[in-house]
């Protein structure tokens, strides 16, 4: 890390935990310390030292437009003169609702709030005042955000950390959570035979993007459906990350299973803090001020950061049909990783779905090196083998070709070391 970047970092370390106001942005898994962005644009972020990187991050798939795209900056400027946040309905925040509904039509209310974290914890609520059931059906190593009762078992940075659960989580807070592994029926089936009358919800991200890329298992997602009918509980599908990220849909759309609730958030906001959760009406009822499920917040909705969220879906909407492009393009970036590494006879897992990709090699070291070898060829992955890493609608042919000749240089190097 060249001076400008390193001196602002110890400053980070003086006033920030570790530095970093999120685990999953220190770089302990590679060994080194995290970049400090100054800017951002395109498929490119920038450092203090005037560095620039092909960003596969994507403040961790938020941003599928890329950074900084015209319309929305335009939309959030024009927006911004008119306040900040007033604490009250304004008329944007019912234009992204609107917009969104139309869209993932199974859904008929929604909830804003302000992080995917939130829009869980809002809709689980949801799931237990509607149900009247204490228990959540979670699945190992999926992670649903920081919630105390849903830190078991979880992916993302806890993997990252090899943090089993987190401390400062109560036994009494985790004792109605009930953890599966994903993709075996059988052992699903056996849990609601034992507690099916108590479980408020089963909740499951369709496709997994927290312990590395897991793509969907589509017949295990139609048995989740089955069984949850079938006893009374809710299906809730976390699309915090793959909402809207594979199609101008939702990934339940893509995948044909239609879950009871939907959590939301990233690429809703446009690369500003979001999160929702929506429902049937029968259910969204049952929140507050209807209900007597009790949810709020001070800042959701508010006037700038439903812009974003607009202005980025108004143009996703016309960019429907490059979601192929984009998908294309992973393709060929992973497939090309998968080809050089064998070549060279390294055990590297490349896995991948849509636009969206996780690498893990055979030794940590492995990764270790090669991530920091390509962090000196201008080339940003996310700094874990857990988190997935993505393409945006920014990245180009150009950018793959040179992923692909830093990768190979970098995949040579760890032949010879390792």
């Amino acid at each position: 890390m060249a001076k400008r970047n390193l001196n602002l970092f110890k400053q980070a370390k003086k006033y920030l935990v570790g530095g970093v106001d999120s685990p999953a942005r220190g770089f302990s898994y590679v060994g080194s310390e995290p970049l400090v962005i100054k800017r951002a644009k395109g498929s490119r972020i920038f450092d203090y030292n005037g560095n620039s990187f092909i960003d596969y991050s994507l403040s961790f798939g938020a941003i599928i437009l890329g950074h900084s795209h015209p319309a929305v900056v335009a939309g959030v400027k024009k927006k911004i003169n008119t306040g900040f946040s007033f604490g009250a309905t304004n008329k944007t925040e019912i234009e992204l609702a609107r917009e969104i509904i139309q869209v993932i039509p199974f859904i008929k209310k929604i909830r804003f709030v302000n992080s995917g974290t939130e829009a869980v914890m809002g809709a689980l609520r949801l799931a237990r005042g509607y149900t009247k059931r204490d228990k959540i059906l979670k699945f190992q190593r999926s992670y649903h955000g920081h919630v105390d009762y849903l830190l078991v078992n979880a992916g993302s940075g806890l993997a990252t950390l090899g943090i089993p659960a987190s401390s400062g989580v109560p036994k009494d807070f985790i004792k109605h959570t009930l953890v599966a592994p994903y993709g075996d029926t059988d052992y699903v089936k056996n849990i609601f035979k034992k507690y099916g009358k108590e479980i408020a919800a089963v909740i499951v991200e369709p496709a997994g993007g927290n312990y590395g890329v897991i793509p969907p298992d589509t017949n295990f997602l139609k048995a989740l459906r089955r069984i949850t009918r079938e006893l009374g509980s809710l299906l809730v599908f976390d699309e915090v990350i793959t909402g809207f990220r594979f199609q101008y849909a939702s990934l339940a759309q893509v995948l044909g299973v239609t879950p009871d609730m939907i959590c939301l958030g990233k690429i809703i906001g446009g690369g500003l803090p979001i999160g929702a959760f929506g429902a049937k009406d029968k259910i969204m009822r049952h929140l507050a001020p209807m209900g007597d499920v009790y949810q709020a917040s001070t800042f959701a909705g508010g006037p700038v950061v439903m812009q974003s969220g607009l202005s980025t879906l108004k143009t996703l909407k016309k960019l429907k049909k490059d979601y192929k492009r984009l998908e294309k393009l992973t393709g060929i970036l992973t497939g090309s990783l998968k080809k050089e590494a064998l070549s060279r006879k390294i055990s590297l897992k490349v896995s991948c779905y849509g636009n969206m990709f996780s690498l893990k090699f055979e030794k940590k070291k492995q990764f270790s090196s090669f991530y920091k070898f390509m962090l000196k060829q201008g080339v940003y992955f996310a700094p874990s083998e857990f988190e997935a890493n993505f393409l945006s609608f920014a990245h180009t042919q150009k950018d793959i070709a040179k992923t692909m000749n830093a990768a190979c240089r970098g995949l040579d190097k760890i032949s010879v070391v390792h």
